[in-house]
């Protein structure tokens, strides 16, 4: 990395719904509801684009990935953030580190850590551990569905 490096905050949420695999980080958590969404709804790795695409000033999901587009009903979203590390590489970013929360009460997901990290990790062309994901809850919010937050740093090649 050449320039100083920039920071990008995302932030996303999806209720639950019935009928709909429950996908966080990219990995499929074995439970009754799933999340509502255009696409499958995975909360963190929207909010991991956001923060991306924040911290490059590039746009935000709804630029790249409209809920209106019948291209992205029910796509992956891990390849939605695949496409937004192109779009970055394209610009001439590089992505350092970025650092997560996930807020849900209702449902364990510290077994998933390492695999969500791990994917995540991957995608963004990262080692295992400049992807951080940490779980929260907040039982009075998070009743309804998840939450995720992020921060992303990158820097421009010069």
């Amino acid at each position: 990395m050449s320039e100083n490096p920039r920071v990008g905050i995302g932030k996303d949420f999806h209720e639950f719904s019935p009928n709909r695999k429950l996908i966080i980080g990219g990995v499929e958590i074995p439970n009754d509801m799933g999340l509502e969404g255009h696409s499958d709804g995975d909360p963190l790795a929207h909010a991991i684009i956001d923060a991306l695409l924040g911290a490059t000033h590039l746009g935000e999901i709804g630029d790249f990935f409209p809920s209106d587009d019948d291209r992205f009903k029910d796509a992956s979203s891990m390849n939605l953030l695949e496409e937004t590390v192109n779009q970055l590489s394209l610009a001439r970013w590089v992505i350092g580190n970025v650092d997560s929360i996930v807020v849900c009460s209702e449902i364990k997901l510290a077994d998933y850590k390492k695999d969500m990290e791990g994917t995540i990790a991957k995608i963004l062309g990262l080692p295992a551990e400049e992807v951080s994901v940490k779980f929260k809850s907040n039982s009075e919010f998070d009743k309804k569905g998840i939450s995720a937050e992020a921060i992303a740093v990158v820097s421009k090649i010069s």
